[in-house]
């Protein structure tokens, strides 16, 4: 995990990357961030505790037709899950309050008998092992064509989504971050709810 103070944002900046978590408590003044192509990242949050978190994982290895819960693959989202769960509950969160937000399993590259697979996986992983422990899913954007680049603002469960497609010229990646920041800015994650970005 990277820790660093954006200056856009006026805060600090924890991003994860394949393989790790964050949790963290109401104390923390941050935003977590992320960037997934055909990973997935579930977003977690107590609203009474005040406990939030995130994580970022990828099935990797051969994909069965197994059941997903018990597949080489999945052993590792389900790792991911719980570590994730058992920080947040360390932390005071109680798992009947938490609620979810899924992200990623874009498919971004031209292999559809792989990486189309794992996209699949991830999802489908994802939602029985939330049915499985009873933690609602509230929203989501899962799957198509495209890359995602996660902004997670723990106190208010809210997540900015800004959709990255392949083959964009670096002039115009410029002018939508910069159209990114702005927007983030003014509503200064007020709503609690996801905000998509093309």
């Amino acid at each position: 995990m990277r820790k660093q103070f954006n200056n856009r944002l006026g805060r600090m900046v924890y991003e994860i990357f394949a393989g790790e978590y964050v949790a963290v408590n109401r104390k923390e003044n941050a935003v977590i961030s992320t960037l997934l192509g055909s990973c997935v990242s579930v977003c977690l949050h107590d609203p009474k505790a005040k406990v939030s978190g995130m994580n970022h994982f990828m099935l990797p290895g051969k994909i069965s037709t197994e059941e997903l819960l018990v597949s080489e693959d999945a052993r590792y989202g389900m790792y991911s899950m719980e570590i994730l769960i058992n920080e947040m509950l360390k932390r005071g969160a109680e798992k009947t309050r938490i609620k979810a937000k899924v992200f990623g399993g874009g498919k971004v590259l031209n292999n559809t008998t792989s990486m189309g697979n794992v996209s699949k996986s991830n999802i489908e992983f994802t939602r029985t092992f939330l049915k499985m422990e009873n933690i609602p899913v509230v929203s989501s954007d899962v799957g198509k064509n495209v890359g995602r680049k996660l902004f997670f603002y723990p106190e208010t469960f809210t997540i900015y989504v800004k959709k990255i497609t392949y083959g964009t010229s670096v002039e115009e990646a410029v002018k939508r971050d910069k159209r990114f920041f702005q927007r983030m800015k003014k509503d200064r994650a007020e709503s609690g709810d996801v905000t998509l970005f093309d």
